[in-house]
Protein backbone atom coordinates (compact mmCIF):
# COMPACT_ATOMS: atom_id res chain seq x y z
CA UNK A 1 0.00 0.00 0.00
CA UNK A 2 1.59 3.72 -0.85
CA UNK A 3 1.62 5.61 2.21
CA UNK A 4 0.74 9.40 2.29
CA UNK A 5 3.81 10.86 3.82
CA UNK A 6 3.39 14.47 5.81
CA UNK A 7 6.46 16.19 6.99
CA UNK A 8 6.44 18.29 9.58
CA UNK A 9 8.97 21.28 9.95
CA UNK A 10 9.72 23.48 13.32
CA UNK A 11 11.90 26.11 14.06
CA UNK A 12 13.98 26.60 16.75
CA UNK A 13 16.80 28.17 18.84
CA UNK A 14 16.93 27.90 22.66
CA UNK A 15 14.48 25.76 23.43
CA UNK A 16 15.78 23.42 26.30
CA UNK A 17 12.81 24.35 28.36
CA UNK A 18 10.37 23.48 25.24
CA UNK A 19 11.77 20.72 23.11
CA UNK A 20 10.90 17.92 24.91
CA UNK A 21 7.26 18.17 25.84
CA UNK A 22 7.08 19.15 21.61
CA UNK A 23 8.41 15.97 20.02
CA UNK A 24 6.14 14.38 22.50
CA UNK A 25 3.29 16.21 20.91
CA UNK A 26 4.27 15.87 17.65
CA UNK A 27 5.05 11.99 18.57
CA UNK A 28 1.60 11.62 20.35
CA UNK A 29 -0.30 12.80 17.07
CA UNK A 30 -3.08 10.75 16.41
CA UNK A 31 -2.68 10.02 12.31
CA UNK A 32 -5.12 7.93 9.60
CA UNK A 33 -3.68 4.80 8.80
CA UNK A 34 -1.57 4.75 6.05
CA UNK A 35 0.06 8.04 7.11
CA UNK A 36 3.62 8.23 7.69
CA UNK A 37 5.26 11.04 9.48
CA UNK A 38 8.28 12.97 9.31
CA UNK A 39 9.78 15.26 11.72
CA UNK A 40 12.31 17.99 10.95
CA UNK A 41 13.75 20.45 13.63
CA UNK A 42 15.66 23.53 12.33
CA UNK A 43 17.97 24.54 14.92
CA UNK A 44 19.18 27.89 15.24
CA UNK A 45 22.74 26.46 16.34
CA UNK A 46 21.49 27.06 20.17
CA UNK A 47 24.17 27.14 22.83
CA UNK A 48 21.39 25.71 25.57
CA UNK A 49 21.65 22.45 25.38
CA UNK A 50 19.06 21.97 23.12
CA UNK A 51 21.04 19.86 20.60
CA UNK A 52 21.71 17.90 22.78
CA UNK A 53 18.12 16.68 23.72
CA UNK A 54 17.20 16.69 19.45
CA UNK A 55 20.25 14.25 19.27
CA UNK A 56 18.58 12.01 22.05
CA UNK A 57 15.16 12.40 19.95
CA UNK A 58 16.38 11.66 16.67
CA UNK A 59 18.34 8.97 17.98
CA UNK A 60 15.39 7.29 19.72
CA UNK A 61 12.57 7.88 16.83
CA UNK A 62 13.97 7.26 13.36
CA UNK A 63 10.96 9.72 12.16
CA UNK A 64 12.97 12.70 14.17
CA UNK A 65 15.58 14.35 12.31
CA UNK A 66 17.84 17.84 13.57
CA UNK A 67 18.81 20.36 10.40
CA UNK A 68 21.47 22.71 10.78
CA UNK A 69 20.15 26.65 10.67
CA UNK A 70 23.17 28.18 10.24
CA UNK A 71 21.36 32.33 9.84
CA UNK A 72 19.38 31.17 13.22
CA UNK A 73 16.19 33.54 11.95
CA UNK A 74 12.91 31.51 11.52
CA UNK A 75 12.57 32.10 7.30
CA UNK A 76 15.99 30.67 6.47
CA UNK A 77 15.22 27.42 9.62
CA UNK A 78 11.40 26.76 7.54
CA UNK A 79 13.36 26.95 3.91
CA UNK A 80 15.99 24.18 5.15
CA UNK A 81 13.22 22.31 6.32
CA UNK A 82 11.34 22.20 3.10
CA UNK A 83 14.01 21.67 1.11
CA UNK A 84 14.85 18.59 2.44
CA UNK A 85 11.34 17.31 3.51
CA UNK A 86 9.89 14.06 1.50
CA UNK A 87 6.36 14.59 2.18
CA UNK A 88 3.01 15.57 -0.47
CA UNK A 89 1.93 17.61 2.56
CA UNK A 90 3.96 20.01 4.94
CA UNK A 91 3.02 21.16 8.09
CA UNK A 92 4.66 23.79 10.23
CA UNK A 93 4.62 23.20 14.21
CA UNK A 94 6.26 25.76 16.19
CA UNK A 95 7.58 24.84 19.77
CA UNK A 96 5.93 27.34 22.20
CA UNK A 97 2.27 26.17 21.16
CA UNK A 98 -0.18 23.31 22.44
CA UNK A 99 -2.02 21.07 19.95
CA UNK A 100 -4.96 19.03 20.25
CA UNK A 101 -3.88 15.07 19.68
CA UNK A 102 -5.93 15.64 15.85
CA UNK A 103 -4.33 18.70 14.87
CA UNK A 104 -2.74 17.13 11.73
CA UNK A 105 -5.65 15.01 11.00
CA UNK A 106 -7.44 18.09 10.94
CA UNK A 107 -5.25 19.83 8.83
CA UNK A 108 -5.44 17.08 6.43
CA UNK A 109 -8.52 17.26 6.76
CA UNK A 110 -9.38 20.82 5.25
CA UNK A 111 -6.75 20.78 2.47
CA UNK A 112 -9.03 17.65 1.18
CA UNK A 113 -12.54 20.14 1.20
CA UNK A 114 -11.21 22.98 0.32
CA UNK A 115 -8.52 22.80 -2.08
CA UNK A 116 -6.67 25.64 -0.93
CA UNK A 117 -2.84 26.45 -0.93
CA UNK A 118 -2.47 26.92 3.03
CA UNK A 119 -4.74 26.34 5.37
CA UNK A 120 -4.74 26.86 9.70
CA UNK A 121 -6.70 27.05 12.37
CA UNK A 122 -7.16 30.39 14.31
CA UNK A 123 -4.44 31.61 16.61
CA UNK A 124 -5.98 31.29 20.02
CA UNK A 125 -3.57 32.71 22.84
CA UNK A 126 -3.69 30.99 26.15
CA UNK A 127 -1.56 32.42 28.95
CA UNK A 128 -0.13 31.52 32.56
CA UNK A 129 0.34 33.84 35.52
CA UNK A 130 -1.63 37.28 35.67
CA UNK A 131 0.38 39.22 32.89
CA UNK A 132 1.01 36.37 30.79
CA UNK A 133 -3.28 35.73 30.81
CA UNK A 134 -3.58 39.64 30.26
CA UNK A 135 -1.47 39.30 27.08
CA UNK A 136 -3.57 36.39 26.18
CA UNK A 137 -6.98 38.00 26.24
CA UNK A 138 -5.91 41.55 24.49
CA UNK A 139 -3.86 39.48 21.72
CA UNK A 140 -7.84 37.82 21.03
CA UNK A 141 -9.73 40.98 21.43
CA UNK A 142 -10.66 42.75 18.07
CA UNK A 143 -10.25 45.87 19.61
CA UNK A 144 -6.29 45.76 19.91
CA UNK A 145 -5.56 43.63 16.88
CA UNK A 146 -7.85 45.52 14.24
CA UNK A 147 -10.41 42.85 13.78
CA UNK A 148 -7.92 40.13 12.29
CA UNK A 149 -9.85 37.20 11.28
CA UNK A 150 -7.00 34.98 12.45
CA UNK A 151 -7.48 35.82 15.85
CA UNK A 152 -11.23 34.96 15.10
CA UNK A 153 -11.76 31.35 16.87
CA UNK A 154 -15.30 30.14 15.25
CA UNK A 155 -14.12 31.49 12.03
CA UNK A 156 -14.22 29.53 8.65
CA UNK A 157 -13.46 30.47 5.08
CA UNK A 158 -10.67 32.56 4.04
CA UNK A 159 -8.09 34.55 5.59
CA UNK A 160 -5.72 37.16 4.26
CA UNK A 161 -3.14 35.25 6.61
CA UNK A 162 -3.18 31.98 8.96
CA UNK A 163 -1.39 30.90 11.69
CA UNK A 164 1.14 28.75 11.06
CA UNK A 165 0.15 26.62 7.96
CA UNK A 166 0.09 23.43 6.17
CA UNK A 167 0.53 23.29 2.83
CA UNK A 168 0.36 20.90 -0.46
CA UNK A 169 4.01 20.52 -1.34
CA UNK A 170 2.81 21.87 -4.71
CA UNK A 171 2.25 25.23 -3.43
CA UNK A 172 6.13 26.02 -2.43
CA UNK A 173 6.77 24.79 -5.87
CA UNK A 174 4.61 26.97 -7.42
CA UNK A 175 4.96 30.07 -5.07
CA UNK A 176 7.95 29.80 -3.91
CA UNK A 177 9.83 29.28 -0.35
CA UNK A 178 9.82 31.80 2.37
CA UNK A 179 11.69 35.35 2.21
CA UNK A 180 14.73 35.26 4.01
CA UNK A 181 15.41 38.64 4.07
CA UNK A 182 12.59 38.92 6.58
CA UNK A 183 13.36 38.18 10.45
CA UNK A 184 9.74 38.60 11.07
CA UNK A 185 6.25 39.09 9.36
CA UNK A 186 7.88 36.24 6.93
CA UNK A 187 4.47 33.83 6.69
CA UNK A 188 2.63 36.92 6.51
CA UNK A 189 4.26 37.95 3.27
CA UNK A 190 4.46 34.16 2.00
CA UNK A 191 0.55 34.25 2.50
CA UNK A 192 0.33 37.83 0.49
CA UNK A 193 2.12 35.83 -2.32
CA UNK A 194 -0.51 33.60 -2.58
CA UNK A 195 -3.29 35.80 -2.40
CA UNK A 196 -2.02 38.03 -4.79
CA UNK A 197 -1.70 35.52 -7.63
CA UNK A 198 -5.64 34.02 -6.86
CA UNK A 199 -4.19 31.22 -4.18
CA UNK A 200 -6.56 30.69 -1.56
CA UNK A 201 -5.70 30.48 2.65
CA UNK A 202 -8.30 29.04 4.48
CA UNK A 203 -8.60 29.35 8.32
CA UNK A 204 -10.34 26.07 10.04
CA UNK A 205 -11.87 26.56 13.80
CA UNK A 206 -11.54 22.62 13.78
CA UNK A 207 -7.38 23.08 13.41
CA UNK A 208 -7.53 23.78 17.03
CA UNK A 209 -3.83 25.03 18.98
CA UNK A 210 -2.64 27.08 21.27
CA UNK A 211 0.39 29.60 21.16
CA UNK A 212 1.39 30.91 24.16
CA UNK A 213 2.62 34.61 24.06
CA UNK A 214 4.94 36.77 26.10
CA UNK A 215 5.19 36.54 29.61
CA UNK A 216 6.55 40.19 30.36
CA UNK A 217 5.72 44.38 29.42
CA UNK A 218 9.19 44.24 28.01
CA UNK A 219 8.76 41.00 25.81
CA UNK A 220 5.86 41.88 24.33
CA UNK A 221 6.95 45.54 23.48
CA UNK A 222 10.54 43.71 21.58
CA UNK A 223 8.29 41.32 19.94
CA UNK A 224 5.75 44.32 18.89
CA UNK A 225 8.72 46.41 17.94
CA UNK A 226 10.01 43.26 15.03
CA UNK A 227 6.94 42.71 13.96
CA UNK A 228 6.28 46.25 13.18
CA UNK A 229 9.68 47.18 11.75
CA UNK A 230 9.68 44.52 9.29
CA UNK A 231 6.03 45.20 7.63
CA UNK A 232 7.32 48.00 5.84
CA UNK A 233 9.86 45.49 3.98
CA UNK A 234 6.69 43.32 3.27
CA UNK A 235 4.99 46.43 1.91
CA UNK A 236 7.85 47.38 -0.19
CA UNK A 237 8.25 44.50 -1.81
CA UNK A 238 4.89 44.00 -2.76
CA UNK A 239 3.55 47.42 -2.97
CA UNK A 240 0.85 46.98 -0.58
CA UNK A 241 -0.31 46.08 3.16
CA UNK A 242 -1.59 42.70 3.89
CA UNK A 243 -4.59 44.57 5.56
CA UNK A 244 -5.34 47.94 6.51
CA UNK A 245 -4.96 47.81 10.54
CA UNK A 246 -1.54 46.88 9.90
CA UNK A 247 -1.24 50.98 9.33
CA UNK A 248 -2.92 52.16 12.20
CA UNK A 249 -0.95 51.81 15.07
CA UNK A 250 2.23 53.25 13.03
CA UNK A 251 -0.57 56.42 11.95
CA UNK A 252 -1.33 57.05 15.78
CA UNK A 253 2.32 56.84 16.65
CA UNK A 254 3.88 59.30 14.15
CA UNK A 255 0.60 61.73 14.39
CA UNK A 256 0.83 62.12 18.47
CA UNK A 257 4.77 62.47 18.09
CA UNK A 258 4.55 64.76 15.45
CA UNK A 259 1.96 66.77 17.51
CA UNK A 260 3.87 66.37 20.54
CA UNK A 261 6.85 68.25 18.62
CA UNK A 262 4.97 71.32 17.07
CA UNK A 263 3.09 71.63 20.49
CA UNK A 264 6.27 72.71 21.62
CA UNK A 265 6.30 75.71 19.19
CA UNK A 266 2.28 75.91 18.28
CA UNK A 267 0.05 76.04 21.00
CA UNK A 268 -2.65 74.56 19.09
CA UNK A 269 -0.72 71.39 17.65
CA UNK A 270 0.01 71.11 22.29
CA UNK A 271 -3.62 71.06 22.64
CA UNK A 272 -4.37 68.69 19.53
CA UNK A 273 -1.88 66.13 21.20
CA UNK A 274 -3.38 66.73 24.57
CA UNK A 275 -7.06 65.94 22.90
CA UNK A 276 -5.24 62.56 20.75
CA UNK A 277 -3.54 61.31 24.13
CA UNK A 278 -6.65 61.38 26.16
CA UNK A 279 -8.80 60.07 23.28
CA UNK A 280 -6.75 56.87 22.90
CA UNK A 281 -6.50 56.68 27.10
CA UNK A 282 -10.33 56.10 26.66
CA UNK A 283 -10.03 54.01 24.29
CA UNK A 284 -7.60 51.61 26.02
CA UNK A 285 -9.56 51.73 29.35
CA UNK A 286 -13.04 51.23 27.24
CA UNK A 287 -11.38 48.12 26.20
CA UNK A 288 -9.96 47.20 28.99
CA UNK A 289 -13.12 46.53 30.88
CA UNK A 290 -14.45 45.29 27.99
CA UNK A 291 -11.69 42.43 27.94
CA UNK A 292 -12.29 42.05 31.62
CA UNK A 293 -15.72 41.76 31.87
CA UNK A 294 -15.31 38.76 29.74
CA UNK A 295 -11.96 37.38 30.52
CA UNK A 296 -11.99 37.88 34.30
CA UNK A 297 -11.67 41.70 36.39
CA UNK A 298 -8.37 40.30 38.10
CA UNK A 299 -6.76 41.15 34.66
CA UNK A 300 -8.17 44.38 34.70
CA UNK A 301 -5.28 46.22 36.21
CA UNK A 302 -2.90 44.81 33.75
CA UNK A 303 -4.73 45.22 30.92
CA UNK A 304 -4.11 48.98 29.89
CA UNK A 305 -0.72 48.60 29.68
CA UNK A 306 -0.49 45.63 28.05
CA UNK A 307 -2.31 47.45 24.95
CA UNK A 308 -0.21 50.11 25.24
CA UNK A 309 2.79 47.92 24.46
CA UNK A 310 1.16 46.63 21.75
CA UNK A 311 0.57 49.32 20.10
CA UNK A 312 3.26 51.58 20.77
CA UNK A 313 5.80 48.74 20.11
CA UNK A 314 4.44 48.23 16.89
CA UNK A 315 3.84 51.43 15.90
CA UNK A 316 6.98 52.54 16.72
CA UNK A 317 8.72 49.56 14.96
CA UNK A 318 6.41 50.53 12.03
CA UNK A 319 7.73 53.78 12.08
CA UNK A 320 11.70 52.97 12.10
CA UNK A 321 11.03 50.05 9.45
CA UNK A 322 9.65 53.40 7.08
CA UNK A 323 12.43 55.48 8.31
CA UNK A 324 14.95 52.49 6.88
CA UNK A 325 12.99 51.76 3.77
CA UNK A 326 12.22 55.38 2.64
CA UNK A 327 16.17 56.07 2.57
CA UNK A 328 16.80 52.50 0.72
CA UNK A 329 18.63 51.32 3.54
CA UNK A 330 18.67 47.01 4.21
CA UNK A 331 17.09 46.55 7.44
CA UNK A 332 19.08 47.14 10.58
CA UNK A 333 21.04 44.77 12.44
CA UNK A 334 19.30 46.10 15.92
CA UNK A 335 15.58 44.45 14.16
CA UNK A 336 17.62 41.35 13.16
CA UNK A 337 17.67 38.98 16.12
CA UNK A 338 14.63 37.47 17.22
CA UNK A 339 13.36 38.11 21.09
CA UNK A 340 11.43 35.85 23.56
Amino acid sequence: MNQRRISVIAPCRNERAHVVAFCDAVAAQELPEGVALEVLVADGMSDDGTRDLLVQRCAADPRFAMIDNPRRIVSSGLNRCIERARGEVIVRMDLHTRYESDYIVECLAALDRTGAANVGGPWRAEGEGATQEAVAAAFQSRWVTGGARSRALDHEGPVDTVYLGCWPRATFDRYGLFDEDLVRNQDDEHNLRLTRRGAVVWQSARIVSAYRPRETLAQLFRQQLQYGYWKPFVMRKHGQAAALRQLAPGAFVAALALSVLLGLVWPAAGRAAALLGNLYGVYVLAVSLAIARDEGYELLLRLPLVIVSYHAGYGLGTLCGWFDVLRGRSPSPAFGTLTR
